[in-house]
């Protein structure tokens, strides 16, 4: 076994330093026809100013990556910890946006400093979401992916609000690692090795850390003072490569994975192993990028295919983790009390997005300030605002309806479209629909996105079921699921074509564009789709207590699981082909519905239907008026809305102190 694991690495460092060498003496050879004598040392500049240095910044940044992933595994006991997941890169990059667009002098001087700015301020977030249930790996990772996509979602609303930086922002987010000097090598091989310095001084405290919290005490280790020390050093690393190449995903999670799954034990092995594991995929992955860029020229940045092969990655790791001992993440809550009028709280609801549905259409921001529009005003305005109220009307609606079929199809509390990847699967469904048909329209579109959200849906519970997942690996192989679907979408809009912007202003969660014919489609969809759910009201009482209780009542279990599945499907599909993918309303409105008292599944579900429309009605009046005259992503602010509400969740059950 472990002359099979040395040849497979072998055979993988060969592969690069082939693929290297290739780049090499593309441009060491004598070229195949004259050229100018001035222009006849144009290849040797080439080669030592670009070629050569990208071999060297892949190699050294793939190795700061996974050293980076593998103290904050150490330090956090949770396998999947990395920049990717933490949020650390995610918040780096939207500090180095922000610096870009609005203090450019500074990134001149102080891009890293920045850049560690934002990292910290993503990991201080998500471990104060998390600190009181002891960190729990989890926990951990879904507070994680919040802060990620909600940094990515505010990267994305600055980066289309100044149009002019647009794509080359984009490409440099995805991961670009072309060189025009030897500095980023430099500066980063630099931070590598004072990381390398401080873990070899760290190594006995970081071997104690492996220990329960009161072992590691007992042996006289300061336990919070040297948990951040080590995350400092971490987010450190990290930080300093996104600031010079820019986010490359999933490097730190497969790096001390892979090194651990080759035969590397003890900590001193994985301190070697897993930089020199992350030098080599990385360095692979830009060689197979550069082999596969044709003569157009590179199109998808490194970052996003690294990320490609990381979705994968986590799936095939899942079943082979070991990070559950602590406290369940899915305990079950205690019993909310079940209103005595559950009626007049939905009575209540409907008046309360009635008051959002007239807010939105009346109230707003123009060159004169607010305004509330009245008479001739309103009517003017009325067939600009009238359809995207509708759309987003509908579409929270929808999110909400299917969060809640989720939830208790698979009794687990955190799922929701957005978090099971069933958002960004109705994205590659979309994608592969503007790819192949020449101008398809909205049954095409719905068609296409509604197969990829419920293709990535039955995939997710195929998957869970095939392996024994519980709930709270479901949810992580959602995140896996929803990494690779992204990078789906992030590859695909590096390519720059037409179909490739279309996809970016999806992404963005915009109802800007929505006319009269959208909000006729979009309400017709959710009314249809709708109407079906006091249909379901029996199996979803009946579901959440188990397959044997179900089938001793006479419910045929899967028949009834398929229908739903694609019924969340269904819904996700048609309100992410208006809104985007990324909202959180899925997630938000049926705790909502149930926390006010509605318990009963018909009763939660018209509550949560109420709340999601409400919720996406103040959201896109939010992302009309906040910028103004910059129409900012919808999903943004949906999702800023739902961030209080996961803290509030993440630590009011279970808590622990570290």
């Amino acid at each position: 076994m472990a002359v099979n694991r040395i040849l497979l690495w072998s055979g993988l460092a060969l592969a690069a330093a082939a693929l290297s060498a290739w780049q090499v003496a593309g441009h060491a050879a004598a070229p195949s026809m004259p050229l100018p004598p001035d222009a006849a040392w144009l290849d040797g500049v080439i080669l030592y100013h670009s070629v050569l240095p990208r071999i060297a910044v892949a190699l050294v940044a793939g190795a700061a990556l996974g050293l980076s992933g593998l103290l904050l595994q150490r330090v956090l006991r949770n396998p999947l910890a990395e920049p990717s997941t933490l949020g650390v890169s995610a918040g780096a990059q939207l500090a180095l946006t922000l610096g870009m667009l609005y203090a450019p002098a500074l990134m001149d001087h102080a891009r890293e400093g920045v850049a560690l700015a934002g990292g910290l301020a993503a990991v201080g977030l998500i471990l104060a979401m998390t600190w009181r249930r002891g960190l729990e790996p989890v926990a951990v990772v879904l507070a994680g992916m919040m802060v990620a996509l909600t940094a990515t979602m505010g990267s994305a609303a600055l980066i289309l609000a100044n149009g002019e930086y647009l794509f080359s922002i984009f490409l440099w987010g995805g991961g670009a690692l072309a060189q025009q000097s030897w500095g980023p090598t430099l500066t980063i091989a630099v931070r590598l090795l004072i990381g390398v310095g401080a873990a070899v001084l760290l190594m006995r405290p970081l071997a104690i850390l492996g220990l329960d919290d009161a072992s590691a005490r007992s042996l006289g280790v300061a336990l919070n003072a040297t948990r951040f020390g080590v995350i400092g050093v971490a987010v450190w690393l990290a930080a300093s490569v996104t600031a010079e190449v820019g986010v490359i995903g999933f490097v730190g999670l497969a790096a001390p994975a892979l090194a651990h799954l080759s035969g590397a034990r003890t900590q001193g092995q994985r301190l070697v192993a897993a930089p020199l594991i992350g030098a080599l995929l990385l360095w692979l992955t830009d060689g197979l990028v550069q082999l596969l860029a044709g003569v157009d020229g590179e199109r998808v940045p490194t970052g996003a295919a690294t990320a490609l092969l990381g979705g994968p990655l986590l799936l095939w790791l899942l079943p082979r983790l070991r990070m559950f001992e602590w406290p369940s993440l899915n305990s079950r809550p205690a019993p909310s009390r079940r209103s005595l009028h559950p009626y007049r709280l939905i009575a209540l609801f409907a008046v309360l997005g009635a008051v959002a549905v007239g807010l939105a259409l009346t109230v707003g921001y123009g060159p004169g300030g607010w305004t509330l529009s009245t008479g001739p005003l309103l009517d003017t305005l009325l067939g600009w605002r009238g359809p995207r109220v509708a759309v987003a009307a509908a579409a929270g609606a929808m999110l909400a309806a299917a969060g809640m079929l989720l939830q208790r199809v698979t009794a687990n509390p955190l799922a929701s479209p957005e978090i099971l990847g069933v958002g960004t699967g109705a994205g590659v469904g979309l994608t592969a629909a503007l790819f192949l048909v020449a101008a398809p329209g909205f049954g095409v579109q719905l068609a296409a996105s509604a197969a990829g959200a419920v293709l990535t849906l039955a995939a997710m519970l195929a998957l869970s079921l095939r392996a024994g997942f519980g709930p709270e690996r479901l949810l992580l192989a959602g995140i896996a699921m929803s990494a690779l679907c992204s990078a789906v979408l992030t590859a695909v809009i590096a390519t720059g074509t037409p179909q490739a912007f279309a996809l970016l202003r999806w992404l963005s969660g915009s109802t800007n564009e929505a006319g009269p014919g959208d909000a006729w489609f979009c309400i017709g969809v959710a009314v249809l789709l709708l109407a079906t759910l006091p249909l379901t009201a029996k199996w979803l009482e009946i579901l959440p207590l188990g397959d044997v209780t179900a089938q001793a009542v006479g419910l045929p279990v899967r028949r009834c699981r398929v229908l739903l599945v694609l019924l969340a499907g269904l819904l996700t599909a048609a309100a992410a082909l208006f809104v985007g993918p990324l909202s959180f309303i899925g997630l938000i409105a049926p705790h909502l519905a149930r926390l006010a008292g509605l318990g009963r599944p018909l009763q939660q579900g018209i509550g949560a239907v109420l709340i999601g429309a409400g919720l996406m009605v103040v959201s896109d009046w939010l992302a009309r008026t906040v910028a103004f005259p910059y129409q900012l992503p919808l999903g943004l602010f949906a999702a800023l809305l739902a961030g209080p509400y996961l803290v509030w969740l993440l630590g009011r059950s279970n808590a622990r102190t570290p």
